[in-house]
């Protein structure tokens, strides 16, 4: 399983399928197993960084860097499980496990402050229109920070 010369048995789908939480039926791990093939370009059995940057919403995503590191030498079933967490029937637990392994860069179990800051800080001033190189001034700053999901509360006491 995973070279471009073997086939999936019924065994295979069904292992994999039981690795991915039932996320995927059966015709669509033959599907991705296609695919897969498709991306192995050296018919080795798992995906480089380099040939999974070959699928076009993944070389224009914003983490895809991050991405890369995760996808790096995938086997098949690998592959499946790292899909399932954006098939529309992953739970919102797995998908935040995605998120949080995305993140944990030095894969040590732990996000910390400075490991998502700085994305986020990039995403919202690219939204409001700047580039990270920009330098900002107050009226941006505000521009930037004035909008309604931000909370900005402090309890001041008065006793």
């Amino acid at each position: 399983m995973g070279s471009a010369s073997s086939t999936l048995t019924q065994y295979d789908i069904e292992d994999v399928q039981e690795h991915c939480n039932n996320l995927f039926s059966q015709q669509e791990i033959v599907s991705l197993y296609q695919r897969f093939c498709q991306l192995d370009r050296t018919a080795k059995g798992f995906i480089s960084a380099e040939e999974f940057l070959s699928v076009p919403e993944f070389a224009v995503n914003p983490l895809s860097q991050r991405l890369l590191k995760m996808v790096d030498g995938l086997n098949f079933k690998d592959f499946v499980i790292f899909l399932s967490a954006f098939s529309p029937k992953a739970s919102m637990p797995q998908k935040i496990e995605l998120i949080f392994k995305v993140y944990d860069s030095d894969y040590n179990g732990k996000v910390t402050f400075n490991d998502i800051m700085e994305e986020v800080l990039i995403k919202v001033m690219q939204e409001a229109g700047y580039s990270k190189d920009s330098s900002l001034l107050v009226d941006d700053f505000v521009k930037i920070l004035d909008h309604p999901g931000l909370k900005m509360e402090v309890e001041v006491p008065v006793d």
